[in-house]
């Protein structure tokens, strides 16, 4: 508005669309069993754009007698493409609920310190956290959700099951006459505690089959190092036909790395990779890979923490996120 100084408050916004305060309180928080009409609802957004009105955090949270922030406590690993579009359609999710998504990193500050200060009404966290943290959490009413890598019979643990995706990426390479396996590692340290479960459940599967163990090689994200790592695996006698990636980045660089050498996927060394990154069908060949099904997370994820941050009773059986296969030209 025009010659407007000061913040807009929530009394301007009433006044612009001849409402009352309490209506535009309605509408702005979605308020249920409010009988308001499409027309009313419309005038209160249209004064909202208009004024440019920013709801007041501090005011919400009086009113709600809670924070309105969501606190993901995010593990100590590379920011990739899975990471990056988890927290964002996460965020996306919760905001349709009126909650806001902050994300902080673990090497910067240590999980209490930051729930301290910043009062969230919920917390996730992206990694297995000490049972010691999640009680101290919920003394202080904080509503806890955890990812965790391996199943669980605590309530309100999302499970992503890493060692079933080692297996499925086995599977694959068995079920299409590959007996032979190899398994690429990254070259980042931070990975190591994903690594362990995901190579375990290759292994696993190697050993259900009767195949002999994987051949673990590093193949980090160089060229050069890729291409050393598939003629190892080519050379190897009996051969390796078949390689698992840790995931598709890696499985990208052992691409290139094949290219530079002169082998080709699937008829040299067939290559499975694990996430089904945007890029996946762009690679030369389009990849194989193992989809973590993120919308189907987020989804569990998001009505998780809305229920316990509203009240409403919590699933008492830990939810395993499920694992699809998508297949493509690499194996």
């Amino acid at each position: 508005m025009a010659g407007r100084t000061g913040r807009v408050t929530a009394t301007d916004v009433a006044k612009e669309a001849g409402v009352s305060q309490t209506t535009v309180s309605y509408v702005l928080n979605d308020a249920p069993h409010q009988k308001i009409s499409e027309q009313t609802r419309r005038k209160v957004l249209d004064a909202v754009a208009k004024l440019g009105y920013k709801p007041s955090a501090a005011a919400r949270a009086l009113r709600l007698g809670r924070s309105d922030l969501v606190l993901m406590f995010l593990p100590d690993v590379p920011v990739g493409g899975s990471l990056t579009a988890l927290v964002e359609l996460l965020g996306d999710e919760l905001e349709r609920h009126g909650l806001n998504l902050v994300t902080r990193r673990e090497r910067h500050t240590p999980l209490e310190s930051l729930w301290r200060e910043l009062a969230p009404a919920a917390v996730m966290t992206a990694f297995d956290v000490p049972e010691e943290d999640v009680a101290g959490m919920r003394a202080a009413g904080i509503h806890v959700v955890s990812a965790g890598m391996s199943p669980s019979d605590s309530p309100g643990v999302l499970t992503v099951p890493q060692r079933l995706i080692g297996t499925m990426q086995v599977e694959r390479l068995a079920t299409t006459g590959h007996t032979r396996i190899g398994y690429a590692t990254p070259g980042d340290p931070r990975l190591q505690d994903f690594l362990v479960l995901r190579l375990e459940g290759a292994r696993a599967a190697c050993a259900e089959l009767g195949l002999e163990p994987p051949v673990v090689l590093e193949v980090p994200l160089d060229i050069s190092a890729a291409a050393a790592a598939a003629e190892r695996w080519h050379s190897a006698v009996p051969a390796v036909t078949g390689v698992c990636a840790y995931n598709d980045e890696t499985a990208f660089a052992l691409l290139a790395g094949m290219r530079r050498v002169g082998l080709s996927a699937p008829g040299d060394l067939a290559v499975i990779g694990v996430d089904n990154d945007k890029l996946a069908p762009f690679a030369m060949p389009p990849l194989t890979t193992i989809d973590n099904n993120l919308d189907v997370v987020v989804g569990r994820a998001a009505r998780m923490i809305v229920n316990g941050v509203t009240g409403r009773s919590l699933p008492t059986q830990p939810q395993i996120t499920p694992l699809s296969l998508v297949v493509r030209e690499s194996a």
